[in-house]
């Protein structure tokens, strides 16, 4: 089984890299879950054709506590099972906390257990990597980060803090890092500086994603590429990293 974060700075594209990469992942016939670390509650948005499921949080808050995994999930394109985490009322609470409660109840859910997924993938919050925010690369969730940068000076700052804070946590049995994605911004000699930076870090470059006009248009339909049209070139280019990230293993 896979199991992989997908850190990044904030606005970086996380959420549309890993939501077409589920798609992938369930074009190739393998059974996903997809789990958004976000107050946002919008990771999985594309994949349930913006009919979002409700944010786990937003049940506890209400003092409701989900008693099966139906009741805080919902199936999109392919199959994908959606989760997401939420967060507390804005200038309320700790998100992080919220990721650990939901965590916590999936463990008491058997989610694991009773889905048998093929491949779990994780989207977390921006670029922090503390506290809740660094549940999923706890020991038994993910194995492996994936970090989304542009060859932008604070997408790349951020990508070095991730990647810092992820080998300081190794020595705990946390996940380690797999790679970069470049999720392209057409900034100048971009190509340039991410690939030094991956050399500095000894990190391979996992997959160099466009500007694409078609992830736009899909988005607005509430779909991802891959299933908006999985014969363009994008969409191959994600169906070719979901490839590439089983053969890691």
């Amino acid at each position: 089984m896979l199991k992989i974060a997908i850190y990044g700075k904030g606005g970086i594209g996380k959420s549309t890299i890993t939501s077409n990469l589920a798609a992938a992942f369930a074009y190739r016939g393998k059974k996903v879950i997809q789990i958004g670390c976000d107050p946002k509650a919008d990771s999985t948005v594309n994949l349930l054709h913006n009919h979002p499921v409700e944010p786990v949080m937003s049940r506890l808050r209400e003092g409701e506590e989900p008693e099966s995994l139906e009741a805080l999930s919902k199936t999109g394109y392919g199959g994908v099972l959606c989760i997401e985490t939420g967060g507390p009322t804005p200038g309320l609470g700790c998100a992080g906390r919220g990721i650990i409660a939901t965590f916590q109840l999936l463990e008491d859910l058997e989610l694991v257990e009773t889905v048998k997924p093929d491949v779990i993938l994780y989207d977390v919050l921006g670029d922090v990597v503390c506290g809740g925010f660094a549940a999923p690369i706890r020991e038994g969730y993910a194995e492996k980060v994936l970090i989304v940068t542009s060859g932008e000076k604070m997408a790349l700052y951020a990508a070095n803090n991730i990647n810092t804070a992820v080998h300081n946590f190794e020595d705990r049995g946390y996940a380690s890092v797999g790679g970069l994605i470049l999720n392209r911004r057409h900034v100048p000699d971009e190509e340039e500086k991410v690939r030094q930076f991956a050399e500095k870090s000894h990190l391979p470059i996992l997959a160099d994603f466009p500007r694409s006009d078609a992830i736009n248009h899909y988005e607005d339909l509430g779909q991802t590429v891959v299933e908006g049209d999985p014969d363009l070139d994008i969409s191959r280019k994600f169906i070719a990293l979901s490839q590439r990230l089983e053969a890691l293993t």
